[in-house]
């Protein structure tokens, strides 16, 4: 399982031209599994997230997480996250896992962060846009199999 997450000061999700989802001070969670992913892989991550300390303190250090900010998450599925660029221009998407069982990690990764922070999607395998006000910028990449 791979994810990359964005501090953010607000930012949505669009499908069809119309605000589908979204928030204010939190994260934008962009996720992606692959072969082999389980429930520990989800859980590695989603205490990673909701524990790392990339908010600002008092001080303006990097010291308080997204519990301690009472922010929300935004988690778009994105399985261009698992590209294999190694050969010729046209990435291939093979590692990535597929739609039928990826969505089931995916709402399961969903479940998980929502009974620690309040989580909004987007749609899984639509076409969305997404607006991100990343605030740092902060960007941080997990991937569960460097532990």
């Amino acid at each position: 399982m791979k994810v990359v997450i964005q501090r953010s000061n607000n930012s949505n999700v669009e499908i069809d031209n119309e605000i589908y989802n979204q928030i204010d001070k939190g994260l934008v969670v962009f996720s992606c599994f692959t072969e082999g992913d389980t429930t520990e892989d989800i859980d590695y991550i989603v205490k990673k997230i909701i524990n790392l300390r990339i908010f600002d303190d008092e001080n303006g250090v990097m010291n308080k997480s997204i519990i301690d900010e009472n922010g929300e998450i935004l988690s778009i599925s994105q399985f261009t996250l698992f590209a294999d660029t190694k050969k010729g221009n046209r990435p291939s998407y093979s590692k990535a896992l597929n739609g039928n069982e990826a969505i089931k990690l995916y709402d399961k990764f969903n479940k998980e962060l929502n009974k620690s922070i309040p989580t909004l999607t987007g749609v899984f395998g639509a076409e969305m846009k997404v607006n991100i006000q990343n605030n740092g910028p902060v960007t941080i990449i997990i991937d569960s199999k460097n532990k």
